[in-house]
């Protein structure tokens, strides 16, 4: 009896082996294509102006029958439109966030670009610093898709939030009588379970780690 009952601990052990590194590696994904009619932004940077949630026909839509407009008015720097907030970050966690932008003029500016900030959690305003993102930038193909991978850095546990920004490059970068307006479609946002991705028009719940107790339970 002794054997078997090591046996069977045997494979709960070898059981939690495996378990583990899938459960680390578990992630959440949500998605906003402003099709609710009324959301915009979580917050903006810059001269940013004029943003809506807007329908087809009368604006570009990616999916769907709604898309996201804002306008930078006047040119001045890199204004950014915050489309996504990851709250309860630690080291080395994975973020992926993608969002389709609209741009028809191939080459050269007004483009989009994805890009990051570090923040805190419970304010999406805050900064803590720059994320960096993606070098690329749209290519005036019309919608196109622009994504970028994170590995979180907390700064020794000064900060535990990402914020998602699409950025606005308009030409001239810098004129007081200028505006051009963009359009923005289908974001979402990849994270580790656990932590609580934030959306303008989708918001998750935390997903709860699991315990030991509830691991053991599935292999007794």
């Amino acid at each position: 009896m002794r054997l078997l009952r090591l046996g069977a601990v045997t494979l709960v052990a070898a059981a939690l082996i495996v378990a583990l590194p899938m459960l680390a590696a578990a992630q959440q994904t949500e998605s906003c294509g402003w099709e609710d009619g009324t959301s915009t932004l979580l917050g903006t940077n810059g001269n940013v102006t004029n943003v809506a949630n807007v329908t087809s026909p009368g604006n570009p839509v990616h999916t769907g029958t709604h898309s996201l407009t804002l306008t930078e008015s006047p040119h001045s720097g890199t204004p950014q439109g915050y489309i996504g907030y990851i709250e309860g970050l630690t080291d080395g966690d994975q973020v992926t966030a993608s969002f389709w932008g609209y741009d028809d003029t191939p080459d050269v500016s007004p483009s989009l670009r994805i890009w990051g900030h570090y923040a805190n959690s419970g304010d999406v305003n805050s900064y803590a610093g720059s994320a960096g993102g993606s070098a690329t930038y749209s290519s005036g193909i019309g919608w196109e898709e622009l994504s970028y991978t994170w590995t979180f850095d907390s700064s020794g546990g000064t900060r535990d939030a990402l914020v998602i920004e699409a950025r606005l490059y308009s030409s001239p970068s810098t004129c007081d009588s200028c505006s051009t307006q963009y359009w923005i479609d289908d974001v979402s946002v990849t994270a580790p379970n656990g932590t609580s991705i934030t959306l303008p028009c989708a918001q998750s719940t935390p997903t709860q780690a699991s315990t030991w107790s509830a691991i053991k339970q599935q292999y007794q």
